[in-house]
């Protein structure tokens, strides 16, 4: 069995159980490893009339060896069973605290502020006049990216040049239900066209209550597919669709991004239900703070139309915010600040 990202990243399972260190076996094998190639190298040296020049072209230098790096830029891949997962995840879950933590939000209507928010458009008939506009205010408001569908994705970074307003795409938007090919398949086109993140969502119909016996194995190798075919630096976010699930089906999906190195886990697409909570926000935080720390964010997406909600989505924890509310919530934080009660809540 292959090593699983948990907590700490880079432990390892074995026979349900996560190890908080590597195995003897493990260990061994590497010490082996690195003592064949020293050997390797100071023989190849000792008998050649140029030892520089041996010593720099033979093949047990490391610095000439194929390195066996997985594709997703050194994420280890955990390889688990049903049962394996289901003892992971209920695991994670007895060790969540009672009590959350309330994180500092930003002053409105700030820089920093403006960074929180992905400035967002996905209306099916957005026209490239809307599009260009969406960019314009981004720039205007420096926020921290746009997010679109695929056929906007070139405009966007034709629009938003010398800027550093990142260009965000989603991928199998918004049901999720697309085949695990076809949101590779977008998810390479995107980044084709010059997206360097993707709000991917999840086919949450597999998870409760939709199913209320899950299978997780079938859904963590879609996920470990993705962040193989759209490695690091790329930034992967799931969409949970946290209306239509249940919080055992959200811990559960939180626990499975994260193993598969996704970067954020993310509310809603805002297009199948009341979208994000500060409950939902909350749990998720934690779940991915358990399994990877600060590796891993929060999204608060769906709903964020207000000062006040985003204020509360913050504070519960979320990184990043979905809206297509951005210049609103800007413009409404410059006046707190005006009149002087920026540093005063939301």
């Amino acid at each position: 069995m292959s090593a699983p990202p948990g907590k700490p990243l880079g432990a390892y399972v074995s026979n349900g159980q996560v190890l908080t260190s590597q195995p003897l076996s493990v260990r061994v094998r590497g010490f082996v490893d690195n003592t064949i190639l020293f050997l390797g190298l100071y023989i190849t040296t000792l008998f050649s009339l140029d030892a520089y020049a041996a010593g720099q072209t033979s093949a047990y230098n490391i610095n000439n060896r194929e390195r066996d790096e997985p594709p997703n830029g050194g994420i280890q891949m955990p390889t688990c069973t049903q049962e394996e997962w289901i003892e992971i995840i209920d695991d994670i879950t007895r060790n969540l605290p009672d009590t959350y933590q309330t994180y500092q939000a930003p002053k409105a209507g700030t820089v920093e502020f403006a960074k929180y928010i992905d400035h967002t458009l996905l209306k099916l008939d957005a026209t490239e006049e809307q599009i260009d506009q969406l960019c314009q205010e981004a720039r205007e408001y420096n926020f921290k990216s746009v997010c679109v569908r695929v056929n906007h994705v070139a405009r966007c970074i034709q629009n938003l040049k010398g800027t550093s307003v990142l260009v965000a795409c989603v991928v199998g938007f918004h049901e999720g239900s697309y085949s695990t090919d076809e949101k590779v398949k977008e998810a390479l086109l995107a980044l084709h066209h010059g997206a360097t993140e993707l709000d991917i969502v999840l086919h949450h119909a597999l998870l409760p209550p939709t199913t209320p016996s899950p299978s997780y194995p079938p859904i963590f190798a879609e996920l470990a597919t993705l962040r193989s075919s759209c490695p690091p630096p790329v930034v992967l976010k799931l969409i949970l669709e946290t209306a239509q699930l249940s919080r055992e089906a959200i811990r559960a999906a939180c626990v499975l991004a994260a193993h598969a190195g996704f970067d954020f886990v993310k509310t809603s697409t805002g297009f199948d239900g009341p979208g994000a909570t500060v409950e939902d926000v909350r749990l998720m935080k934690a779940v991915v703070g358990a399994v990877a720390g600060e590796r891993v964010q929060v999204k608060a997406s769906g709903g964020v139309r207000t000062l006040e909600a985003c204020g509360r989505m913050i504070e519960a924890g979320a990184g990043r915010i979905g809206t297509s509310s951005g210049v609103a919530l800007m413009e409404a934080g410059k006046e707190l600040v005006v009149e002087g009660r920026a540093g005063s809540g939301y």
